[in-house]
């Protein structure tokens, strides 16, 4: 598969998943790096605005 030009780089496809009731969306390694997340994280995702606001789950204890 072709790379992204860099202009187009936070441009993302929704993925439908296994049983059709999930979907998904692929992150750009550097931002995931950024943040520390590792796979399988728990994370919070709000609603917010238009948009969807994601963060770490253990931010949302303190």
């Amino acid at each position: 598969m072709a790379r992204r030009k860099l202009s187009k780089r936070h441009i993302r496809s929704l993925l439908k998943l296994g049983g059709g009731s999930s979907y998904g969306i692929s992150l750009p390694r550097e931002e995931v790096e950024e943040f520390g997340w590792k796979a399988k994280q728990k994370l919070v995702v709000e609603k917010y605005g238009n948009g969807l606001l994601i963060r770490d789950w253990n931010d949302e204890k303190k």
